[in-house]
């Protein structure tokens, strides 16, 4: 068996044109690979701005599992809620998304 395929792997025609690779296997469009930022800072239902941490580990098979703990404060507005992460956690303005 070696031997014909070494014999194949020499001829110009290898892999056979009508051999055709099995697909490759789909992703599930429920699971993202994009990165998380690790701050959220959203409003709720009263219309008080809130912090979500969040952490990011990783699976075996490199998903990432995402935690998310929301913080008790409230804030007035969007920007007291970033200035609060900031000077907390050491945050940059990259590190923080808001909805």
């Amino acid at each position: 068996m070696a031997r014909k395929l070494t014999e194949a792997a020499g001829n110009e025609t290898f892999p056979h044109p009508q051999f055709t690779f099995p697909p490759e296997p789909a992703m599930s469009p429920a699971v993202s690979r994009a990165a998380v930022r690790p701050f959220l800072v959203a409003k709720d239902d009263e219309g008080v701005f809130r912090v979500t941490v969040r952490t990011t580990r990783y699976n075996s098979q490199g998903y990432p599992l995402v935690s998310a703990e929301l913080l008790d404060e409230g804030f007035r507005t969007q920007t007291l809620a970033k200035a609060y992460v900031r000077e907390q956690y050491s945050a940059e303005a990259g590190d923080i998304a808001t909805k």
